[in-house]
């Protein structure tokens, strides 16, 4: 049984979704993206630019979290 990712992130072409799935993850968003607005949010995930999209998986691995792509 493999572990679940913190985040799972799903590439729609202009837009990328990404879904913090543990606690861990949610307080990284807390402490990193305060700026998210609530029109971003769609469920459990939240809606991104993908060109700002590597720069948040950049940051949620340099913090030492993991990413299922």
């Amino acid at each position: 049984m493999s572990a679940v990712a913190d985040f799972s992130v799903q590439n729609h072409g202009t837009i990328v979704m990404v879904a913090p799935n543990t606690t861990a993850a949610r307080d990284w968003v807390d402490e990193n993206l305060s700026n998210l607005q609530g029109w971003q949010w769609l469920g459990a995930s939240f809606a991104v630019d993908r060109r700002l999209a590597s720069d948040i998986v950049s940051g949620i691995l340099a913090d030492g979290l993991t990413v299922d792509e």
